[in-house]
């Protein structure tokens, strides 16, 4: 047996050599298991979408999973991250006896190193390729605090994450970092709070050259969310591709360059008008 300490001081033993059955309560970890070794997986929850075709048990949700079905799967390790879930069940796995290991992900330089971390020192099946690609394309730091290494102007953009009541990203997540390296600036990313309560009246007046709508964890859609503003243009995008980390985060600059174009093309005519 080995023991791993996780980014939080949490300990857990694991068997020598690869770790063969893992239980994840991360939908983007979820994501990066199974393009790396999905054989290995032997557990997700509800929310865990991503890949579409992946058949395994599942554990209810990130913030409420059912224990006693996670522990009934044998796992050598459960996934967890700081941000998508709570200190209790952690706890509470462990006192079961059930291994957990738990990531802290604010920037995408905390996603890179939780993933390299996770796959090759904790479960020890490698680098894949597809973390290789995904560090060479997001691993330089941003030449300035609020940088970003795309030259050239920058439009400000605000990700509301939830209406009645709008809640939008802040600074010190890895939504705003990930912004910020391409080439976007979050108009609310200075802000004390990592998710604000704003006033659509405040948002849709923040200076803002687009506000992008992801379809969760609040969905917006056509029908939903553009209709509230009247003097900012608004964009559908995916959820995933802002919020989650793992091989999204390749599909996720094409997003951000996408998103720079349109808002530095000039202002459209609101949905809300």
């Amino acid at each position: 047996m080995r023991s791993v300490r996780d980014a939080l001081g949490g300990v857990a033993e694991l068997p020598d050599g690869p770790v063969g059955r893992v239980v994840s309560l991360v939908p983007s970890l979820t994501e990066a298991l199974a393009a790396t070794r999905r054989s290995a997986l032997v557990g997700a929850t509800e929310w865990c979408t991503h890949p579409p075709d992946l058949d395994v048990p599942r554990v209810r949700g990130t913030k409420n999973p059912d224990r006693r079905a996670v522990a009934a799967l044998r796992p050598e390790l459960v996934v967890c991250v700081q941000e998508e879930n709570r200190e209790l069940d952690v706890r509470r796995l462990r006192a079961e006896g059930v291994p957990v290991w738990v990531g802290v992900v604010e920037s995408v330089e905390d996603a890179l190193r939780v993933l390299r971390t996770l796959l090759d020192d904790v479960l020890g099946w490698g680098v894949p390729g597809w973390l290789a690609e995904v560090e060479e394309r997001w691993a330089p730091a941003p030449p300035s605090a609020r940088g970003g290494g795309t030259a050239g102007p920058r439009p400000r953009v605000a990700v509301p994450i939830w209406r009645d009541p709008w809640m939008v990203v802040g600074g010190r997540t890895f939504t705003d970092d990930l912004l910020a390296r391409g080439g976007v600036d979050n108009v609310y990313g200075r802000s004390e709070d990592r998710y604000p309560g704003v006033d659509v009246a405040d948002l849709d007046g923040s200076g803002a050259d687009l506000v992008l709508l992801p379809d969760e964890p609040y969905v917006f859609t056509d029908e939903d969310g553009p209709e509230a503003f009247a003097r900012t243009p608004t964009r559908l995008v995916s959820g995933r591709l802002l919020t989650w980390y793992g091989p999204s985060m390749l599909a996720a600059g094409t997003l951000l360059a996408e998103v720079r174009a349109q808002a530095l093309a000039g202002p459209a005519e609101p949905a809300g008008s």
